[in-house]
């Protein structure tokens, strides 16, 4: 057992969602955090088509319960299943002030559906792979390799495929045309294969659509998708201040895990070396950003910044307040990072690191005011969860 960092703090009464790829985790950290609740567990075929045929049973059945038995919240998981279950939450915790963690991997069944979600009466929490934190004696080139979802971060090397495998045969493509997300499954599954090939990069709609075999709108669909049920992001550009020519519109894709990606892409990490090594270390560093900030329940935005001309910087956080390049190399010398110097004479007021393999920390005076620090990957996460970065 990890130790995961989310703590859902709830006040007596109050309900919630907790939302999270599959496979991540979060039946888990319930039934050990809620270990006497009352769990329903919709994966069970048998309990789902139960409940789908007479969704009444619940209430019917959590009412039959004494009141010691409806201490810790009652939790539903894979809610998504059967949405119709929502309108008996709605009474119970209405009527009779139950409290419920309704827990899934899927929103978007539940929205297309114009499913009743509780008009603001749960609290939305967001469950993530695995964080630098919560990995005793972390590995980085084994994160690269492997991924967070903890059952292939923990698989031996011999078994990593058949686990990458059985989880996009399975929880992808499986689960997406079981829950009639798609019709044209074999176009979706080119779709994820350029997905993976593409990742960490700025997406061109009419290329992917072409390399597929199908029209632009599909593909636009086919990401809208993999961002509702919680398998990848995209990263917008940051163009508040605009001095110079920069892109404004295109944004970056990154899938939710950096083990999937690297499968989708039919590509290893053998060192942390090289262009493939640096698109996975900038992917994972988002995966890290992206936990800190949900897990925090911080609101910045992670956007990204570049210019028509090439410049760039990977990653802008909040309003221009913090600017991060990714740098696998060893050592960075400034030549390697103008993007950012770019970026930092046009924003003054921002705090610009580097993220890197360099052994010590190091700074960059760019003028009386302002500096770049290029940090130790490992430095950089720990003040980042230290709350010493934004």
């Amino acid at each position: 057992m990890f130790t995961r960092l989310l703590a859902m703090r709830l006040p007596p009464g109050q309900s919630a969602f907790l939302w999270g790829a599959r496979q991540t985790g979060k039946s888990s950290y319930l039934k050990h955090d809620y270990p006497n609740a009352i769990f329903y567990d919709l994966l069970n075929t048998h309990e789902a088509l139960r409940l789908l045929k007479q969704p009444f049973l619940l209430r019917e059945e959590l009412l039959a319960m004494e009141a010691p038995a409806l201490l810790q919240p009652i939790i539903i998981d894979e809610i998504q299943k059967v949405p119709e279950l929502l309108n008996e939450v709605h009474w119970l915790i209405e009527n009779k002030r139950m409290q419920f963690i309704l827990c899934g991997s899927s929103a978007r069944k539940l929205k297309t559906q114009s499913t009743n979600l509780l008009g603001g009466r749960a609290w939305l929490y967001h469950f993530y792979p695995l964080t630098f934190v919560e990995i005793p004696d972390f590995d980085l080139l084994h994160a690269l390799q492997h991924g967070l979802i903890p059952t292939h971060y923990l698989s031996e090397g011999q078994y990593l495929n058949n686990h990458l495998q059985g989880y996009v045969d399975t929880y992808l493509t499986d689960e997406i045309r079981n829950e009639g997300l798609v019709r044209n499954l074999a176009g979706f599954a080119r779709f994820l294969d350029v997905a993976g090939l593409t990742n960490t990069e700025i997406i061109n709609m009419n290329n992917i659509a072409r390399d597929c075999g199908i029209d632009r709108l599909t593909v636009q669909n086919y990401y809208q998708i993999l961002i509702d049920t919680l398998l990848g992001y995209f990263v917008y550009p940051y163009n508040k201040k605009v001095k110079r020519d920069i892109i404004v519109a295109a944004p970056k894709f990154y899938l939710f895990d950096v083990g999937i990606a690297n499968y989708l892409a039919r590509q290893s990490i053998l060192e942390l070396k090289g262009s493939t090594a640096g698109k996975s270390f900038e992917h994972f560093i988002l995966m890290e950003l992206t936990a800190y900030l949900g897990l925090k329940r911080r609101r910045e935005n992670i956007q990204y910044w570049r210019t028509k001309t090439g410049l760039e910087v990977d990653f802008v956080l909040g309003d221009a307040a913090v600017a991060l390049e990714i740098k696998i190399s060893e050592q960075v010398h400034q030549q390697d990072i103008k993007g950012l110097l770019a970026f930092c004479e046009e924003h003054p007021d921002a705090r610009a690191f580097v993220i890197s393999q360099d052994k010590r920390a190091r700074k960059i005076e760019l003028n009386d005011k302002q500096s770049i620090l290029i940090l130790p990957w490992r430095s950089f996460l720990e003040k980042l969860w230290r709350d010493e970065i934004i």
